[in-house]
């Protein structure tokens, strides 16, 4: 059992672990961004009369919601290096494995996020869009104007606790070997013989971390409730 709480490697080891959680910070963050942003637009096409564009996104969210997270990541993977290098002659410096990362997650994060945006819009009066639209508003002005601010506003700890899902995640990325926070662990342990203590100690972290945004999650959704 102590060898399982051995975690003195962990902290010879701090600048690699550092280095990986900070690449798990940056597939995070920019995921939620762009997931957040693109997810958006297709819950207002979801939501507009416009046919096409209502069964684009349709199309779109049940077919990434539809396929497994690793598998979505490894397509991308194999699929975003040859589009790069074709088109747009990317330098070999380049870590294609952090780029196929970022978009795999980011149009990936999208399709859930778009589900939580539309519950999200829906949750608005639509007394709100006739009168913007009885003020000569068009659809799209009276959504970014009018709708989306209340809307979001309700969305807050739902959009939060995707987050936090995404943060964890993101340890898949260990299948195209990207070295996030885990898998600097897991290679830590691997070469110190200490690989039992090391995958606890990030499981420890990562329950610290997403415990910790929890609670902050649910004293912000009893802030919005008053």
């Amino acid at each position: 059992m102590g060898e399982i709480f051995a975690w003195g490697g962990a902290v010879d080891a701090m600048p690699l672990l550092i280095k990986g959680m900070i690449t798990t910070l940056q597939v995070t963050a920019l995921a939620v961004i762009v997931g957040i942003v693109w997810g958006t637009l297709l819950a207002m096409m979801r939501l507009s009369g416009v046919t096409v564009l209502k069964w684009f996104a349709d199309l779109y969210v049940n077919v990434f919601r539809s396929i497994p997270l690793l598998m979505v990541l490894l397509w991308f993977f194999l699929i975003v290096p040859q589009v790069l290098r074709s088109l747009l002659d990317v330098p070999p410096t380049w870590d294609i494995r952090m780029v196929s990362a970022l978009v795999a997650f980011s149009l990936f994060e999208a399709a859930y996020y778009s589900e939580i945006i539309r519950a999200g819009i829906q949750s608005v009066s639509r007394g709100q869009l006739s009168a913007a639209s009885a003020l000569g508003m068009s659809y799209w002005q009276a959504m970014g104007l009018v709708v989306l601010p209340q809307a979001f506003r309700n969305m807050v700890p739902l959009l939060l606790t995707q987050g936090i899902i995404l943060f964890q995640d993101t340890s898949l990325v260990y299948a195209i070997a990207l070295s996030d926070f885990f898998g600097m662990a897991y290679q830590v342990g691997q070469r110190d013989g200490t690989l039992p203590a090391m995958i606890v100690f990030a499981g420890t972290v990562y329950f610290v971390i997403c415990f910790s945004v929890s609670m902050l999650v649910k004293r912000l959704q009893k802030r919005l409730a008053k």
